[in-house]
């Protein structure tokens, strides 16, 4: 799991793990344990954390997923350095783990509806058409790295490599910067965590000039 420590006014302890690697999973509660942060920032919209709270955290038994095909053969590339959960089981170990602890966490992506705009805004037809040829290309010759990180990364490159990708990931990745600013206003230590794909350019943000939050 990548981590770090930024200073931006309060202390941010930003945490990414590869997206469904259980064993990454396991580290997220010992590294925020050591921070001690006062909220937990993560990386999903306010309708996921919802669905993800009442039915993997509350529930003793878990429900059946449904997944896209590009979501199956990234699962069954990744399986290789081990075992793989969805939903992303890092999360859901975020939530129980602020649960036990009575940390808020809250979500830093944009809602539902907001993202459906900002998708609408940034992928074109010709864009989404791309999209797809890149995904069914990556489940026949799907990336073999050395590592579950290099893995996440080349895999996400591979599908958002044209430009409109590139801007809705980085007018996402700014959203969730603007509402880091709004955690950390009046707090002295927050943790960020985030999908490992998300990492180098979350990071950049928040090590960069800092936001003030909307009032």
């Amino acid at each position: 799991m990548n981590q770090e420590r930024i200073s931006a006014g309060a202390g941010i302890l930003l945490l990414a793990s590869v997206r469904g690697l259980v064993s990454e999973a396991l580290e997220i509660g010992p590294a925020l344990d050591a921070f001690a942060p006062e909220v937990v920032g993560l990386g999903v919209s306010p309708e996921e954390l919802k669905a993800l709270v009442e039915y993997f955290v509350l529930p003793e038994g878990e429900p059946l997923v449904p997944l896209t095909t590009n979501e199956v053969n990234e699962v069954r590339g990744l399986s290789r350095f081990g075992e793989v959960q969805v939903p992303n089981p890092t999360n859901v170990e975020t939530l129980r783990w602020g649960r036990a602890r009575q940390i808020p966490v809250a979500p830093l992506d944009p809602s539902e509806e907001r993202s459906a705009e900002l998708f609408s805004e940034h992928i074109g037809y010709v864009e989404l058409v791309r999209r797809t040829v890149r995904e069914r290309r990556l489940s026949r010759s799907p990336p073999a790295p050395s590592s579950a990180d290099v893995f996440a990364v080349q895999w996400d490159r591979t599908v958002g490599k044209g430009r409109g990708s590139r801007r809705l990931a980085a007018a996402r990745d700014a959203y969730l910067a603007q509402e880091v600013a709004r955690l950390t206003r009046g707090r002295g230590r927050v943790a960020v965590v985030v999908e490992r794909e998300r990492f180098d350019g979350v990071r950049s943000l928040l090590r960069g000039p800092r936001r003030q939050p909307p009032p």
